[in-house]
């Protein structure tokens, strides 16, 4: 199955946008697609806190690699990480589209 990086803003949003990126994911498997969802990195942490900014992107950065292609959330180009996923995406040559054209046709 395609895997499908899920990019979009955190910072900021109230319980960091998981919610956002969780229907996202499901929509993405409910499709045929294996979602990467950043928000699973948190099974991960150690701590019983929030880990600094860096900690995050480093493991976002590594399902990006992992990726054929990246679906964006509303609001992704106002966030540091995720226009970094995109210019990772990018330049490997990813598919990289808006979360509901993925539904409009097949990878």
């Amino acid at each position: 199955m395609v895997k499908v990086y899920i990019a979009g803003p955190m910072t900021g949003y109230p319980e960091y946008n998981y919610p956002a990126f969780n229907k996202a994911a499901l929509q993405l498997e409910h499709h045929g697609y294996t979602p990467l969802n950043p928000v699973d990195s948190e099974q991960y942490n150690e701590s019983s806190g929030q880990q600094p900014w860096a900690w995050y992107m480093r493991h976002a950065i590594r399902m990006v690699l992992e990726a054929d292609g990246v679906a964006l959330l509303p609001g992704w180009e106002k966030s540091r990480g995720a226009l970094l996923e995109v210019r990772i995406a990018e330049d490997l040559t990813l598919s990289v589209r808006e979360l509901g054209d993925w539904f409009k046709e097949q990878f």
